[in-house]
């Protein structure tokens, strides 16, 4: 698709505010508030035998609406059960988060140890016309504390785009968010997350805004044409 049809098409989008282990098993849910049972299981120290894949964003990770299932966290899993692959992945989506949000939490879902790291965070910032200069700055807060963790880590940026109504020069300042830190941090990079799917009626939920099941598959292609390379 056109980037400049997948903008157009982001407008109608964007009108809400808000590796793998072979067992054909649900991507794994990481609780955003401690608890007795999460956190005997997040403060394990040893390192585990297989990769964890860890997606650290909002609603759409957080698979808004949708049964557990039907959401991309668990399509990625099966898919690479399928290829009888050693990787977990760890669902760390959270509604209306934004990347400052992000970046205060970041350091409880660290603690459990990660391989490899998605982040999808900053489609909120934009909705709320936050600053794209603070946008980056959080998100660079995040991607060095996670090299800083685990330096072995392998970090991919999921893209977003601005809403056009926004206006031409806020849409350009907040697009070059990903590529430019991607290219900083020398990170991979899924350009545009909702490609295919943002403005399809027919592949979101009735409120016009969150992909629905058909939408999270499109999603899942989006991401492993990416995360396939780091597994």
């Amino acid at each position: 698709m056109n980037h400049k049809i997948s903008i157009s098409l982001f407008l109608l989008f964007f009108v809400f505010s808000s590796g793998c282990e072979n067992k054909q098993t649900p991507a794994k849910q990481v609780d955003n508030q401690p608890s007795e049972s999460t956190t005997n299981t997040i403060n394990e120290k040893k390192k585990p035998t297989n990769k964890n894949i860890l997606f650290f964003g909002d609603s759409i990770t957080a698979g808004y609406q949708l049964a557990e299932e039907d959401a991309f966290t668990y399509l990625i899993q099966q898919k690479i059960d399928s290829l009888s692959l050693d990787c977990t992945v760890i669902n760390a989506g959270l509604s209306g988060d934004t990347s400052s949000g992000g970046l205060n939490r970041v350091d409880w879902v660290l603690k459990q140890h990660v391989d490899i790291f998605l982040l999808e965070l900053g489609a909120n910032d934009a909705l709320r016309g936050l600053d794209p200069v603070e946008t980056e700055k959080n998100l660079k807060g995040i991607i060095e504390k996670v090299q800083q963790k685990y330096p072995q880590c392998d970090i991919v940026l999921v893209g977003m785009m601005s809403p056009p109504n926004m206006g031409i020069k806020y849409a350009d300042q907040f697009n070059e968010i990903y590529p430019k830190l991607a290219k900083e941090y020398g990170l991979g990079l899924i350009p545009f997350l909702l490609e295919g799917v943002a403005g399809v009626v027919e592949l979101n939920l009735q409120d016009g805004i969150h992909p629905n099941k058909k939408g999270h598959e499109v999603l899942t292609e989006n991401i492993w044409q990416v995360l396939k390379d780091y597994i």
